[in-house]
């Protein structure tokens, strides 16, 4: 049996990229019990991608009861749908088995992983006043994405001098607007740009300098999209809800890698259920930001634990 629920949990202030802003995150959680067991998780559907909490619902109520992983990634694309049926697939397999998921795909034990933490789109002296409140942190992200981004960049290395610093451009930008931010970028100490440029409009990648890496995120879902992002990009930003899951985001993250990408592991705005895979695939990875459950005033029970290590593998009772 295959139920699937709405959840909604509030945020602990409003997030805003440039595309804009949210209150809560409201996520679809899938529930798959066989011979009385259930194994669970947690998908974003992501109005970019064309997908709502409806279509997204009727895509999963539409599958087998008895559906398996293998003949899952065939039956849905990539997207929150496949994502959230496939890890709870993944979780029943570990509670039928009594093993851990790490320990059924082959995988040793994960550890903890340092994540980003993102600041918001706002004005430069609320960015200032956050990156402060957040210097301690060993990663910020920044959310930009308008073409009066320079000073929100200087108000955040004021704010925290000493964090690493990425930015998510979240295709707002344009190719004049990198090109005068670049020197900015660099005098920043700027470590990741990630997407530039709106997916499908990102060719000027190519013949763009590229001093500091630049990662895919909107242009970027599952394998079969990786081909066409080299010559443009150095890393791509893997997110179960993109791939369609850990089976499939496993295979992306180990063929870009053979294709020379760095790896970033992203996620949406959702619950410690939603991040406890993404866990799996960021093992080793270049930049992690599973950060979701950090943004909300509310998470699940058995919620993920985030220290000065990082983010810490889930507990069974949660996932996997």
């Amino acid at each position: 049996m295959i139920t699937v629920t709405e959840d909604r949990f509030r945020l602990a202030q409003a997030f805003t990229i440039s595309r804009g802003s949210k209150t809560e995150a409201r996520v679809l959680t899938v529930r798959i019990t066989r011979d009385g067991v259930t194994g669970q998780a947690e998908c974003v559907p992501y109005a970019r991608y064309d997908e709502t909490i409806d279509s997204v619902r009727a895509q999963i109520e539409r599958l087998p009861p008895d559906i398996t992983r293998q003949a899952l990634q065939p039956a849905l694309p990539p997207g929150a749908a496949r994502n959230a049926v496939d890890c709870a697939l993944w979780d029943l397999a570990a509670k039928l088995t009594g093993r851990r998921v790490w320990s059924l795909v082959g995988l040793p034990a994960p550890g903890p992983v340092v994540t980003a933490f993102t600041l918001s789109l706002a004005a430069p002296d609320a960015m200032q006043a956050a990156a402060a409140a957040n210097a301690h942190r060993p990663i910020l992200k920044l959310k930009l994405g308008t073409p009066d981004d320079l000073p929100r960049l200087v108000a955040v290395r004021t704010g925290a001098p000493g964090a690493k610093i990425l930015v998510d451009a979240n295709e707002g930008w344009t190719p004049e607007i990198y090109l005068a931010l670049l020197p900015s970028l660099r005098l920043a100490g700027v470590a990741l740009v990630e997407q530039p440029f709106p997916a499908g409009k990102d060719t000027a990648l190519a013949e763009l300098p590229r001093p500091i890496p630049v990662c895919a995120d909107e242009s970027c879902f599952d394998r079969a999209s990786l081909a066409g992002l080299q010559g443009k990009y150095d890393a791509v930003n893997l997110k179960l809800d993109k791939t369609g899951g850990l089976t499939e985001a496993l295979l992306t993250r180990d063929l870009a890698l053979r294709m020379g990408f760095k790896v970033m592991v992203g996620c949406m705005v959702g619950s410690s259920l939603a991040m406890a895979p993404g866990l799996l695939l960021a093992q080793g990875a270049d930049w992690t930001d599973l950060d979701g459950p950090l943004l909300l005033a509310e998470d699940r029970t058995h919620p993920l634990r985030y220290d000065a290590e990082g983010v810490h593998p889930p507990e069974a009772k949660l996932w996997g």
